[in-house]
């Protein structure tokens, strides 16, 4: 008798979604890739290469419902009542990273965050590139994880992970673990509840052995607390800004020093090609992982002058009569613009605003006080940021686009001034996703 290998559903058809489900035929599942919105033309014609069944604009429940397994996309949230039925069933949810690392031997290593992680993911990988390795880049960014390991498996793997993603990991085991910070955000994903966030970040560690590695910022209060109620076997390293590590990554007189391996690595602060303080956490993050996989210290070194950060992160647009404008729109949540306003030396008008994810603009209060002239809000309900800023700056003008938006800070800057796009809000009341607002916002600069 013909045992029928499993039934395979995924839910969502983005890049996850299409990976997983390419990677789930070649392993011999019968498969279904389910999206309750449309499919990219660049994902249908992959679903059609390797002739993957597929829907858009509907679920068939009865074949989703029969499944044995349901490959979820971080960006479906538990609330939809597909999942409600599917969790009601008792079918496993799992994440296409906990499914893809079922099919790969390779040593992965996974970075997770509220800020910083795209970056140290993408410094990690930059090194590891440079130094040699036979590397992928995958997670929350890049090329599907699933589909790398099904087309073109790689020995190492760095991986971006949100908390969603971690939510559906139960097996994985990372050799290297990195935990950058925790600041509450997607607190609308998690009943509005630190607790269950943090929870949700150290996941990270689960599956860990004596022979892996924990790589944590000890400045973190949030991280150190709960660190403290963790058992885990792991090894662990910290990094941080304001104490000398014996074992671990900290900053000195101006260097920073990693301190593993009988001899330490020194390089000057000032020759990082990330600046500002958050930078040097994430060089600190990376420098580490490198050193854990022997990675030669002149290539950390070279790696660290020469990287060029991700597009829509404190990223340069142009300068236009002496005001400079900053694309940072991935800055989704008031953790990340804090970092930016922190960073800012000339003074600023700052575009702000979008989908609120229950923010709390008071943290900003004193950098904005210290930093910000004007205040521009893209967003469609403003109400917000003009309760918490008003009496603070003089003037706070709304818009609903981004060229509205950039015509408006170009008026109210002067030379040696800096615009900044730091929106501190999901982009979807206006904008396709965060990509689409800093295209757009840097279109608008170039047409002034």
């Amino acid at each position: 008798m013909n045992i029928k290998p499993h039934r395979i559903a995924v839910i969502g058809a983005g890049e996850s979604g299409v990976g997983s489900a390419v990677l789930a035929l070649k392993q011999g599942y019968e498969v279904l890739l389910s999206d309750a919105g449309t499919i990219k033309p660049k994902y249908k014609e992959l679903l059609q290469k390797y002739n993957i069944p597929y829907e858009e604009q509907q679920h068939n429940e009865a074949w989703i419902l029969s499944a044995s397994e349901v490959i979820k996309s971080p960006g479906v949230p538990e609330k939809a009542p597909l999942v409600k039925k599917i969790r009601e069933k008792a079918i496993p949810v799992i994440s296409e990273i906990e499914f893809a690392a079922r099919f790969t031997n390779a040593t992965l290593i996974g970075i997770t965050g509220t800020n910083g992680k795209t970056t140290t993911t993408l410094l990690t990988y930059h090194i590891l590139q440079k130094a040699g390795f036979h590397v992928g880049l995958a997670g929350n960014i890049g090329k599907s994880f699933a589909l790398q390991v099904a087309e073109n498996n790689y020995d190492y793997y760095v991986l971006e992970l949100s908390s969603f993603q971690l939510d559906g990991m139960f097996q994985t085991r990372l050799h290297i673990a990195v935990l950058l910070n925790i600041t509450p955000d997607h607190l609308d994903r998690y009943d509005y509840v630190l607790q269950n966030y943090i929870d949700s970040k150290f996941r990270i560690l689960q599956n860990q052995k004596a022979t892996d590695y924990f790589i944590y910022c000890s400045d973190d209060e949030l991280v150190r607390n709960q660190l403290a109620k963790v058992h885990t076997e792991t090894q662990i390293l910290p990094f941080s800004l304001n104490k000398i590590m014996q074992d671990g990554a900290y900053v000195e007189n101006e260097n920073l020093i990693i301190n593993y391996n009988p001899n330490p690595f020194i390089m000057s602060i000032h020759e990082l090609a990330l600046q500002g303080k958050h930078n040097q956490y994430n060089s600190m993050a990376a420098s580490l992982s490198a050193r854990i996989l022997e990675v030669r210290k002149e290539i950390i070194r070279e790696s660290l002058e020469d990287f060029v950060n991700v597009e829509h992160r404190l990223e340069f647009v142009a300068k236009v009569h002496g005001i400079e404008f900053i694309n940072d729109s991935k800055a989704t949540n008031v953790n990340s613009t804090w970092y930016a306003l922190e960073s800012m030396n000339n003074p600023v008008v700052w575009i702000v605003g979008g989908q609120d994810k229950g923010n709390d603009y008071g943290m900003l209060l004193h950098l904005v006080k210290d930093k910000v002239k004007a205040i521009v809000c893209l967003g469609k309900d403003n109400s917000k940021i003009h309760d918490a800023f008003k009496g603070v700056i003089p003037v706070i003008d709304d818009a609903s686009t981004a060229e509205e938006a950039v015509k408006k800070a170009y008026r109210l800057g002067k030379k040696g001034d800096t615009v900044l796009l730091s929106p501190a809000c999901a982009s979807f009341d206006l904008f396709e996703n965060y990509e689409d607002r800093g295209h757009q916002f840097k279109q608008a600069v170039r047409s002034l």
